[in-house]
């Protein structure tokens, strides 16, 4: 009964949470691997363990948990962030947009269980 309990609410928490970072159109899931402020440079893990390096401009726009502003060097390692980037055919695609917040179980259904 106690398991049935927790596994609730994780499911509430969840909703809560969703409900105030909506996805947005055409960003991909990634955990934070590290942050070189002085190259501008961003590297991602994607959830299938591939890593990729991102630039980030002074046009990239960085929220937080909550929708506020922060600074790019605010990422840290282990953040889970949601990022809409941009080829670019000069080097690694650039961010356009980074957003910190948790993968939840509903957005993980979304993205990637059709059932």
């Amino acid at each position: 009964m106690r398991a049935l309990g927790t596994a609730l609410l994780l499911v509430v928490a969840a909703a809560i949470v969703s409900a105030s970072a909506p996805a947005a159109a055409g960003d991909e899931f990634f955990i934070v691997s590290s942050v070189d402020a002085d190259k501008g440079t961003i590297v991602v893990k994607r959830p299938t363990e591939t890593t990729l390096t991102m630039r980030v401009t002074d046009k990239t726009r960085c929220t937080g948990l909550k929708g506020e502003a922060i600074r790019f060097t605010d990422l840290r390692a282990g953040d889970t962030v949601f990022v809409t980037s941009a080829a670019s055919p000069s080097g690694p695609p650039v961010a356009s947009t980074i957003r910190r917040s948790p993968m939840t179980v509903e957005e993980l259904h979304r993205r990637y269980l059709r059932f």
